[in-house]
């Protein structure tokens, strides 16, 4: 029987994790959808929607640093930078540590979850929401990419899974969107869950994204509250060199950012697009 103090995630039947709560800090409903922040002695503070853990203290630099760096450094020029989601602000704080950017636009569904994790988990924003560079949209992804007049360099789409508000994210409309809004050169890149659980989901994103761009695909990193194996990220350009750039052109760019990361280096970088035998399979229809 489920426990008074102990929060269970179930994304699969017969298959989940639970949490220990030594504290709610808030938890309501907000305008799209159910949102709860509480504290974990082992995780830090840990920020669940619609009973989806989202993001902790303690791992969440790895998923953002590897959506933010990996684009940013194969990209290598970029000026302005598009996230979509991303109300935690974690992705904000990665990618404002980029001095050499001009402009960084937000686009998030979901003003109450910026609200209350700038109050809540203040640490994952770490004080990016007043980078003058910065600007915040309260609107639709989808809706966004497709009518804004804007270019970007670089879009990071820091959506949640493929239910509720984050359904849309996942859609043709919205990659064509993307690649309507990219400048030349520019790199899209996406969560998409967790390969061996959710092989349908990057199945799905590949043969969508193939149509919209020259070149698509993955790469991974392992981030423990992401559980069930390696989490993936969709990667997608018209130009496929940017995947390919030399471990001595991104440790060139890496030095030359001054950024003092705690997962991303550019060997993890450049190792992180080598997928396993069994995702290859799956995407090319062998399984």
């Amino acid at each position: 029987m489920p426990q008074e103090n102990v929060w269970y995630e179930t994304l699969h039947a017969n298959f989940g994790q639970y949490f220990t709560v030594e504290n709610v800090l808030y938890h309501n409903k907000t305008e799209h959808q159910d949102l709860i922040i509480f504290e974990n002695a082992e995780m830090g503070r840990i920020m669940a929607l619609d009973g989806v853990v989202q993001t902790t203290e303690r791992d969440e630099f790895i998923y953002h640093e590897m959506m933010a760096h990996v684009p940013l450094f194969a990209h290598g020029q970029a000026k302005k930078v598009l996230i979509i989601g991303g109300g935690d602000g974690g992705m904000l704080r990665e990618v404002c540590r980029h001095n050499y950017l001009n402009n960084i636009t937000m686009v998030e569904i979901d003003a109450g979850v910026v609200e209350f994790c700038r109050q809540y988990l203040p640490n994952h924003n770490a004080g990016a929401y007043d980078d003058p560079r910065f600007k915040l949209v309260i609107d639709d992804g989808v809706s966004f990419v497709n009518t804004t007049s804007d270019k970007f360099d670089v879009i990071i789409s820091d959506c949640t899974d493929p239910e509720g508000p984050g359904e849309s994210l996942f859609t043709s409309e919205f990659y064509e969107g993307c690649a309507r809004c990219l400048n030349d050169g520019g790199i899209f890149v996406a969560q998409n869950g967790v390969c061996f659980l959710q092989q349908g989901e990057a199945i799905t994103s590949h043969k969508k994204l193939t149509h919209c761009f020259a070149d698509s695909g993955f790469y991974q990193a392992a981030i423990p509250t992401y559980y069930g194996g390696i989490m993936t990220f969709a990667w997608a350009t018209q130009n496929p060199a940017l995947r390919q750039i030399s471990l001595k052109t991104l440790q060139q760019r890496f030095d030359n950012a001054a950024i003092t990361c705690r997962y991303y280096t550019p060997a993890v970088h450049a190792g992180s697009f080598a997928l396993p035998q069994y995702l290859l399979d799956s995407l090319s229809g062998n399984q």
